[in-house]
């Protein structure tokens, strides 16, 4: 028995993106457990939010541009501490 996720890539298409095989006597728990763990691992619930919704070019640019400015003023207020 294996516990597998996945994913649509838009086109109707299913990849599978986790798996984690229940071993011998493994309860069902401490399997879903290492699941959620390697799903977080492999970045794949940033991944599925990152492509939920639509951002135009402009929109996309933007938002990066305001969060380096966010990372250098953190850095920043590092520096000065």
């Amino acid at each position: 028995m294996a516990i597998t996720g996945t994913t649509c890539t838009g086109e109707g298409v299913f990849q599978r993106v986790a798996e984690v095989k229940i071993q011998e006597g493994e309860s069902i728990e401490s399997a879903l457990r290492r699941f959620k763990r390697k799903v977080q691992q492999e970045d794949i619930v940033k991944d599925i939010k990152k492509h939920s919704f639509y951002l135009k070019p402009g929109d996309k640019r933007r938002a990066k541009q305001e969060l380096a400015r966010k990372r250098s003023r953190k850095k920043i207020r590092r520096e000065v501490e």
